[in-house]
């Protein structure tokens, strides 16, 4: 018996009790190779003795401060370090306890901040359809995934979602991929006008989707015209890279590939590689410079903000990602693994698309290739594929509603970026074998 409240009360989770690099170990002895990085966090893999003794190092300097009262060093160099690297224009560094804490924090920084520049009809928040966002209520409201969002509905406020900039799905046949983003981006002017530019605070964007839709970046040209649309109407442009960030992507910040700045950008899951729970949203000067002269205050706050144990660890993770060029590691690696998926799944009858940027990848699972239609989603496909691979020892990170919250299937992978090219040909042969024993014969 378990007193411990799972995430799913029918299915009994093994107990791990070790990591080995890209591995984690049950109790009986199993190994399980970790391609999703748990949920795109372990970009270190398991066991990294160096930051382990880092943190090993702060308990036995300081475990606890409260930033109501002071701060740490820590969190101090942490900040630095990441202003230090950050997108032009970025100035200021709060530290949370993960991705949903970040988006929050963003969602009502944004409101505070039109509230002090003395714009208190800007209230109105846009995201787009088949985002993700975060499982608290408000993160959870910026987020468009239906599955997620239903049951909650009447306590979320009210957000507007455009369409995503998904190519594979919404490009037309006779549009070029630039003529496309441009018309994705479109629904953002649209939008604000819609809603009266006056009353508009702000606009909330993965870089490149996560869970709900698996791995899909915004085509050339897409967000470098979000920014300018954001720019026109003085509306804020929130990335939020707690999935794709801190070097998934090949670049330290996602953003970096489109060539934009946010105004104010959130981060997670790789910031602490699994290490410690940590987050953080990153403002504009411009915004904590509002903030400073208007009330001086940021009326909001948790008890673990700026964890001197979690901003060790966070700090040594990404001096790990800096000093160990494990930031190119994951853009050279990703795009080599990435190769043997097209090699191995890019004749697939049931593989219909490919994608992502470094060591953030995704495949669509479709019932006919040819008019990228999905299965029918009474077949549970998603969730008989982590099972499935699962007792191959492969972790993944299969989900279901890709095209609208209810139907299509995709698998997101986001390895570890030590990985090397045995362990990913076995990541391949995995998929490959699960495949076969989940999918019909093909025809």
């Amino acid at each position: 018996m378990s007193n411990i409240f799972p995430r799913h009360s029918k299915w009994q989770a093994p107990v791990a009790v070790g990591g080995d690099g890209c591995y984690l170990i049950d109790k009986e002895g199993k190994r399980y190779l970790d391609a999703s990085g748990g949920a795109a966090v372990s970009c270190l893999g398991h066991g990294d003795t160096e930051i382990i003794q880092v943190i090993k190092d702060q308990l036995d300097t300081l475990e606890f401060a409260h930033t109501g009262f002071m701060t740490s060093k820590p969190a101090e160099d942490l900040a630095e370090l990441l202003v230090e690297h950050a997108p032009d224009g970025i100035d200021r560094v709060y530290l949370v306890s993960g991705g949903s804490e970040a988006v929050e924090a963003a969602i009502k920084l944004s409101r505070q901040y039109f509230l002090e520049k003395g714009e208190p009809q800007r209230q109105n928040l846009i995201a787009r359809r088949q985002s993700y966002h975060g499982n608290t209520l408000g993160a959870l409201a910026a987020g468009g995934n239906q599955w997620r969002r239903k049951q909650f509905d009447p306590l979320l406020m009210n957000v507007s979602h455009i369409a995503p900039c998904y190519e594979y799905v919404d490009r037309n046949a006779d549009e070029t991929t630039e003529a496309y983003g441009l018309r994705a981006a479109q629904e953002l002017e649209d939008e604000i006008i819609r809603l009266g530019p006056e009353t508009v605070m702000a606009f909330i964007a993965e870089p490149v989707v996560g869970a709900t839709i698996g791995a899909v970046p915004g085509v050339p040209g897409y967000f470098k015209r979000i920014r300018e649309i954001c720019d026109q109407y003085g509306v804020l442009l929130i990335l939020d890279e707690v999935m794709c960030g801190m070097g998934r992507t090949g670049h330290l910040f996602a953003c970096e590939a489109d060539n934009i700045s946010p105004d104010i950008l959130c981060i997670a899951k790789g910031l602490g590689a699994g290490y410690q729970p940590i987050g953080a949203m990153l403002c504009s000067a411009d915004i904590y410079a509002t903030i400073e002269a208007g009330s001086g205050f940021f009326q909001h706050g948790h008890t673990y903000i700026g964890h001197p144990v979690a901003a060790a660890a966070g700090l040594a993770v990404v001096k790990a990602l800096l000093g160990r060029g494990l930031i190119a590691q994951s853009r050279d690696k990703g795009a080599h693994l990435k190769d043997m998926l097209t090699q191995r799944f890019g004749q697939h009858p049931f593989i219909g698309d490919i994608r992502g940027k470094g060591m953030f990848l995704g495949l669509e699972i479709v019932e006919d290739r040819e008019t990228k239609t999905p299965f029918d989603p009474a077949l549970k496909l998603a969730a008989k594929f982590k099972k499935q691979a699962f007792e191959n020892g492969l972790i993944c990170y299969p989900m279901s509603g890709t095209r609208d919250g209810q139907i299509g299937d995709h698998i997101l992978l986001a390895p570890p970026f030590i990985i090397s090219d045995a362990e990913m040909t076995e990541l391949v042969d995995k998929l490959d074998k699960t495949f076969t024993e989940i999918l019909p014969k093909h025809p």
